[in-house]
């Protein structure tokens, strides 16, 4: 009994400094959004603002086109989360239910497209995008992440998980596809659904190299790619620098920690059971 106590004891401990160091640079980051400059660059570090200077946020929307950041970045990736997340539906319930000839080639090519980086590819969609006229644009922002195939198969496991039973009955009484799709499966499958719909607006927030490319022009910048450049062009406002690093991280670290039972329970498929 004393040994497992220890063991659970040194368990915790380990899981402590592990926390303490992820959680650690984020806390810095907030308080450091709020110091002033001397307080950002003494040594030892300042941990706590004797003030908290939230006229450092003022500044950096003074200096930098942040609310279009926000707005560009919002945009772009809601859009291909509703986007993706349609295609991704559709496939995913053509792959798990219909029957049609070749299923197996299109599966096994879709996997292995599944191996492909996208670093790979990213300069041949590049040139695709160019010679269509849409860089500095949104649609040339979020048309090569209109679909993927991990949510795709992601979510293909997940009505696998379905019994083919309740789609038979529900052609048996007259259903179609369609109707069977936003009656049945969405309802069933809300769970997976919105774990794919939150983690492709995750992504879609925090784009950076793709944005790089195709954008040149401060009024088509997402948030990355803005801070980026003001941690170039505000120099050694460090503070300035923080509170840009805090409005970039924050919104999305809230709508995490909102979701998070939601993300979980759509991983181990909780919907499903019983």
């Amino acid at each position: 009994m004393k040994k497992i106590r220890i063991g659970n004891l040194i368990a915790y401990l380990v899981l402590a400094i592990f926390a303490l160091i992820t959680v650690f640079p984020f806390v810095y980051m907030i308080l450091g959004g709020l110091m002033s400059y001397s307080e950002t660059t003494t040594i030892p570090p300042t941990l706590i603002p004797h003030k908290f200077n939230w006229e450092n946020y003022a500044k950096v929307f003074a200096q930098a086109p942040f609310a279009r950041y926000f707005l560009n970045t919002f945009i772009t990736a809601s859009v291909t989360t509703i986007v993706s997340l349609f295609n991704a539906l559709l496939a995913a319930f053509a792959l798990t239910s219909l029957k049609f000839k070749g299923k197996g080639l299109v599966q096994s090519l879709l996997l292995s497209l599944l191996m492909v980086p996208g670093e790979a590819i990213i300069f041949t969609n590049y040139n695709t995008i160019a010679k269509m006229g849409l860089l500095n644009t949104y649609l040339g922002l979020v048309l090569p992440f209109l679909t993927s195939i991990f949510y795709m198969y992601y979510l293909q496991s997940y009505f696998g998980s379905i019994s083919d039973t309740i789609y038979k009955a529900a052609m048996i009484n007259g259903a179609s596809d369609w109707e069977y799709i936003w009656k049945v499966l969405v309802p069933m499958s809300k769970g997976g659904l919105f774990t794919v719909g939150l983690l492709s607006f995750i992504s879609g927030w925090n784009a950076f190299l793709w944005p790089l490319l195709v954008t040149n022009e401060d009024s088509m910048r997402l948030l990355n790619n803005g801070l980026s450049s003001f941690a170039s062009d505000s120099g050694s406002e460090t503070e300035l620098q923080l509170a840009a690093a805090t409005l970039t991280v924050l919104p999305i670290l809230i709508v995490y920690f909102i979701f998070r039972k939601q993300i979980i329970r759509g991983v181990v498929r909780n919907d499903l059971k019983g």
